[in-house]
């Protein structure tokens, strides 16, 4: 058994979204060496404050686990980020017209991020080569318009390429998203799913792991920000999606190692963008690029 625990975090970028394209498919050699049941469970942390002239608060948190036995894996995973801003803004309480006294100058505190997701995931392994895998998923966004998320895949994965320190593996298949969003009727996306995952050793104790994930729609969509007039927006493969993973992890000691990771999504139908007092009939879209840097302490407890 080992864990993981992410001891600093520094985040860095502009938004958080749902889906998380992690190195994380399974390999049927990783499951024939264990030797009846083993476990692995791993997490991570950060937190971030200041006050004064700038006040923030900035929290992120994760964990993974995992179960093997035979020809089979299970893994369980989630992640939560928040983070919440105050904003110095102008009020004129006298109504004069003017600013004239720090009574009118107030900090508003807005929401920046508050993002939820999590998954299921089980494999059962065919070949050297081939497996299938199913996957539960949840997630929330409130900042990308959607305040729940639900949804599975089921799909095909197939190792192409292994050597002795790196490996590249393709899956296949199809992806259900149940979305309610903060403006609008709740809609249901049926997609197809492509992903391809790389992970190679670049020197004793340091890694590089990259992923893509593509998926586009095969129904059509009721959608609130719909252009007026504009009876093609929701149709099939418009919604198209693609998470992007890079990240370096180098080891700094004989537990703690240090990583830097960057995070991309692009969604060319957003939801709608989480603000107040808009116009009847005005939904506004939410940002169509996430991104997220971050770099992370790890320390191996055991």
């Amino acid at each position: 058994m080992s864990k993981n625990l992410i001891v600093a975090t520094v985040v860095l970028g502009g938004g958080v979204a749902t889906a998380d394209p992690k190195f994380e498919y399974g390999k049927k050699d990783e499951v024939a060496k264990v030797k009846g049941t083993e476990w692995n469970a791993s997490a991570e942390g950060g937190v971030v404050f200041t006050t004064g002239n700038s006040e923030t608060t900035t929290a992120t948190a994760g964990f993974k686990t995992a179960r093997k036995t035979g020809q089979n894996k299970l893994a369980l995973e989630g992640s939560a980020a928040y983070a919440r801003a105050g904003v110095r803004v102008l009020q004129d309480l006298n109504g004069n017209g003017t600013i004239d006294s720090d009574s009118e100058i107030v900090a508003e505190k807005q929401l920046t991020a508050e993002a939820l997701a999590g998954k299921i995931r089980y494999d059962r392994f065919l070949t050297t080569f081939n497996s299938l895998f199913v996957a539960v998923l949840g997630a929330r966004d409130l900042p990308a318009g959607k305040e729940a998320v639900v949804g599975g895949q089921l799909g095909y994965s197939r190792q192409l390429f292994k050597s002795k320190t790196s490996e590249t593996v393709a899956e296949l298949g199809y992806d259900y998203s149940h979305e309610n969003l903060v403006t609008g009727d709740p809609i249901s996306i049926h997609s197809g799913r492509a992903f391809v995952g790389h992970k190679a050793e670049l020197t004793p104790g340091t890694t590089f792991e990259t992923s893509g994930e593509l998926l586009t729609n095969f129904n059509k969509e009721t959608l609130a920000t719909a252009p007026a007039g504009d009876a093609s927006y929701g149709n099939a493969f418009r919604d198209t999606r693609f998470n992007f993973k890079a990240s370096i992890s180098a080891k700094i000691g004989k537990n703690l190692a240090v990583q830097t990771a960057l995070e991309a999504r692009f969604d060319n139908r957003p939801g709608p963008l989480n603000i107040k007092n808009l116009a009847m009939g005005f939904v506004p879209e939410a940002s169509k690029l996430d991104t997220i840097m971050k770099a992370s302490l790890i320390y191996t407890i055991f």
